[in-house]
């Protein structure tokens, strides 16, 4: 049997620029995905002069095989790691993240608040209403993977170069990263950006329900994007998640100081 790959894509490949304003960001894709899904709004942020690190999450990119290895402890590692980086270039720090990514971005908020000076996120993930994942756990020590849940794109021709297989051991493992951020979402108190589809085939309107109720951040913008799926960030609205970006960093970050 074949060796699974442990090469990174090229499309995988983490994103780096170092700007010149006091403003950074820290993006983070989903499971199973890459950081194509979000170059776009990396290299949008870098055009404005902010400094931008968008970190390959350990197990993507590679291999499905690779992921079903990784614990959810490792995602978190590495973005906690992008943003000790950040933190000794830049006065200000936005954490952003896409479906996990912004799972991931709404924990940094909560381990590390006075680290993190707005949170945006897009369709992100800490809980589902599907009944069989309650099986996964028993799941996955039948079979390694079920068929991927990548590119949900309405926008025809655009590949987030994600997984085509979903590994259910590192499913197991996101789920208890859900469990975990659900349970401290009230420590988050920055500044809340949050992006949701109206037509979403990945992650349903539960975990927005949840974090809306659970954080304690007293600005909160909550848009509608309604011609878009879940990877919106390569969509047709991804201009639209620019543009309000831009907007809310200009109001709550650079318009206001450090606590």
């Amino acid at each position: 049997m074949a060796t699974p790959s442990t090469t990174v894509r090229p499309d995988a490949a983490p994103f780096v620029h170092d700007g010149d304003g006091p403003v950074g960001f820290l993006l983070s894709h989903g499971f199973t995905g890459s950081s194509a899904s979000m170059r776009p709004w990396g290299l949008h942020l870098a055009e404005q002069g902010h400094t931008v690190r968008i970190p390959r999450l350990p197990g993507h990119g590679t291999s499905w095989q690779d992921l079903n290895r990784t614990p959810w402890q490792a995602w978190y590692e590495e973005v906690d790691k992008a943003l000790d980086e950040l933190r000794e270039r830049c006065d200000r720090v936005v954490a952003g993240g896409l479906s996990m990514g912004g799972c991931l971005a709404l924990r940094l908020a909560e381990q590390r608040p006075g680290d993190i000076d707005a949170v945006i996120v897009v369709n992100p993930a800490v809980a589902s209403k599907r009944l069989d994942l309650k099986f996964v756990p028993v799941l996955q020590h039948v079979v390694p993977s079920l068929p991927g849940i990548g590119n949900d794109i309405k926008k025809p021709g655009i590949d987030e170069y994600s997984y085509d297989r979903l590994p259910l051991k590192a499913l197991t493992s996101m789920t208890r990263m859900w469990s975990d951020v659900r349970a401290n979402l009230s420590s988050v108190t920055a500044p809340l950006l949050f992006f949701r589809s109206a037509e979403d085939h990945v992650v349903d309107p539960l975990s927005r329900e949840l974090i809306l109720a659970g954080v304690s951040s007293q600005t909160v913008e909550d848009v509608t994007l309604d011609n878009s799926y879940h990877v919106a960030t390569l969509d047709y609205d991804a201009p639209l998640i620019f543009e309000r970006t831009d907007a809310f960093v200009a109001r709550h970050v650079l318009g206001s100081a450090r606590a």
